[in-house]
């Protein structure tokens, strides 16, 4: 399952980033309004922490601001963009060498009915404990709606281990989640 990509999304990027050639720094804001919420997301999935998330999109957009003119020529600015900021939070990760967290289901507690809140918990939970290689498609493919294709330039990979990695991802997440699933008596 995917979400479709937001054309209009993708072309405020490119408009931003033609603004940026343009003007230089001072039109950074735009960008930075517009992508920061989305991009702080995919950071989290690779850093497991918000505060180096913070970090990882900041110093990408430290790279923008000092070469504008390649997010502005890049063929999907998006996608450029979403690749400096996994090089800044790789980067971070090198440095802090941190273990991904663990996702734990006490079967002694009782079934109770989630709200949509705890089920949005349970699975952001699930994704963390994925591999940060599997974690970061399922973000890039189902939150921001990406193909495999532009997955693959993102992380620099073929489309087809994109794909794999996904699909990999899709099984152990749905291994990790069946207790959410279960019929409650």
């Amino acid at each position: 399952m995917s979400f479709p990509v937001d054309e209009s999304f993708a072309a405020s990027v490119r408009g931003c980033a033609v603004r940026i050639a343009q003007e230089g720094a001072a039109a950074l804001g735009d960008l930075f309004d517009l992508t920061a919420p989305r991009a702080l997301r995919f950071a989290g999935t690779l850093t497991r922490n918000g505060h180096d998330a913070e970090d990882a999109v900041q110093a990408a957009l430290v790279r923008v601001a000092l070469h504008p003119k390649a997010l502005a020529k890049a063929d999907h600015a998006w996608a450029y963009l979403l690749r400096i900021v996994r090089n800044e939070a790789l980067k971070i990760n090198q440095k802090k060498k941190e273990r991904p967290l663990e996702l734990k289901f006490d079967e002694a507690d009782d079934p109770v009915e989630l709200d949509l809140a705890d089920t949005q918990r349970f699975v952001r939970e699930a994704v963390a404990t994925l591999p940060p290689s599997q974690s970061e498609v399922i973000v890039l493919k189902i939150w921001e709606g990406l193909t495999f294709a532009e997955i693959a330039e993102v992380l620099d990979e073929s489309p087809n281990t994109a794909a794999s990695r996904y699909r990999y991802a899709l099984q152990k997440l749905s291994q990790s989640l069946q207790p959410l699933l279960e019929p409650r008596d």
